[in-house]
């Protein structure tokens, strides 16, 4: 199944060390949608926003992978699947039930993302953004 990663999944590393069998495809555009941080945990989350992009990477992930990240993620506690179509291809992400307002991330789960921005090669300029306010 196609998975889109925005936040810390991003890392190259650590997504290998969650998803054994992940494979990183490319990077992609969520179109209309914008990132932020939020909750208790101070995690990356996206919400609805016209003409605004996330950038993320698109990862193939097998079943036992999906289980995997719904762990992770407290799925469906903390977050819902979310999906949607890319060339006409399905793709899962997720995002957070609670629209709690912006927490700003730890330092080291920020520069996880940061991290994951360069692997994916994504342009930083949609974090720095997204931590503004």
């Amino acid at each position: 199944m196609l998975y889109f990663a925005y936040g810390s999944n991003l890392h190259h590393f650590q997504m290998k060390r969650r998803c054994k069998d992940s494979v990183f495809l490319k990077k992609i555009n969520l179109k209309n949608f914008k990132l932020t941080f939020r909750s208790k945990y101070r995690a990356a989350d996206i919400e609805p926003k016209k003409n605004s992009i996330v950038p993320g990477g698109l990862f193939e992930i097998s079943k036992s992978d999906e289980k995997k990240l719904d762990i992770y993620e407290d799925f469906p506690i903390l977050y819902k699947k979310y999906f949607f179509l890319y060339y006409g291809k399905k793709v899962m992400t997720y995002t957070m039930n609670k629209k709690t307002p912006f927490r700003f991330p730890t330092e080291r789960y920020l520069n996880i993302v940061k991290r994951g921005y360069k692997d994916c090669k994504l342009d930083k300029k949609y974090l720095d953004r997204a931590l503004l306010l």
